[in-house]
């Protein structure tokens, strides 16, 4: 396909409602400001997305591409679950491979995707993290609440207190369980606990509803972002936090506003495997008269 000089093609895509907008660096080249990517963030007068996602060459042999996420607010994160399964299908979609496994480098460590049918798609995420300071988590502004497979700890926000399970899938978690998801404050309480002394990097936080030992229901609040229809890592966080307190069996389904996600976890010193689909809803461009873009950004590969 013939791409105008100084255009940049970008595919608006999402995973059970968590939406994307994801570029791909192999055939194209462009550099990355947080400014520009506010810009493009912006849902009134740019594209809008939960996350940019980018996917790059690899600098491993043994991996098939770099996995680059960030956030509306130009922010880079370390991990974003729904949107491992957006980039594998996406590099499918441009036959960027013709693999139904890749393996991907991140921030958070290597993990791997794996298309089970043509809807579907595996990850195995990392090994999770409990131990607080490498969440990382500050027990020094928290009360420690109960210590045991996984730390519980109280912390007190706008004169409450919440107890949050503390949980790192390569980004920082803090998890709370609640009795009533639909009428939790999550907006509220997320954006105070988010940005709370205790978590140095900030947080996702997952308010969650165990229903059975098999079923759970999950609202997050994403540091950068708010609340979004889905977080696949924070599904994983809050299956760890629960199994670890005893609540849920190994294999879970996790019901999030946009949809729901199978987590499987079956040993502490497993990675955390995660099945959902992904979602093309399509492809646009931008070029020097869209207001959302500038030659300043772009160079052709040579």
């Amino acid at each position: 396909m013939n791409r105008p000089r100084n255009t940049l093609t970008f595919f608006k895509m999402h995973g059970l409602g968590n939406d994307f907008m994801v570029m791909d660096r192999i055939t194209q080249n462009f550099d990355l400001t947080p400014d520009l990517i506010s810009t493009w963030g912006d849902r009134h007068t740019g594209i809008g997305f939960d996350q940019l996602l980018i996917i790059d060459a690899p600098t491993e042999a043994e991996a098939d591409f770099w996995f680059r996420i960030y956030n509306t607010d130009g922010s880079e994160a370390q991990q974003c679950g729904n949107g491992t399964r957006a980039v594998a299908m996406l590099a499918k979609h441009l036959r960027l491979t013709k693999k139904n496994q890749l393996t991907w480098q991140s921030a958070a460590g290597t993990f791997h995707t794996t298309f089970t049918s043509a809807e579907q798609i595996e990850t195995v995420m990392t090994v999770p993290v409990l131990e607080p300071p490498q969440v990382p988590f500050d027990a020094g502004h928290a009360e420690l609440f109960a210590k045991g497979a996984v730390h519980q700890y109280q912390l007190r926000s706008n004169s409450d207190n919440f107890l949050v399970t503390p949980v790192s899938m390569g980004n920082p978690h803090g998890v709370l369980f609640v009795d009533d998801l639909f009428n939790t404050d999550v907006t509220t309480i997320g954006a105070a606990l988010t940005a709370h002394p205790a978590f140095p990097e900030e947080a996702n936080i997952g308010f969650c509803q165990v229903v059975d030992r098999q079923f759970i229901r999950l609202r997050v609040f994403e540091r950068g972002v708010g609340e979004t229809r889905a977080c696949g890592s924070g599904a994983c966080a809050a299956m760890v936090a629960a199994n670890s307190l005893g609540k849920v069996d190994a294999r879970v389904k996790v019901s999030l506003p946009g949809g729901k996600l199978r987590i499987k976890w079956p040993s502490p010193d497993a990675p955390v495997t995660m099945t959902g689909s992904a979602t093309l809803v399509y492809r646009g461009e931008l070029n020097d008269n869209s207001g959302l873009f500038n030659t300043g950004n772009f160079h052709e590969r040579s």
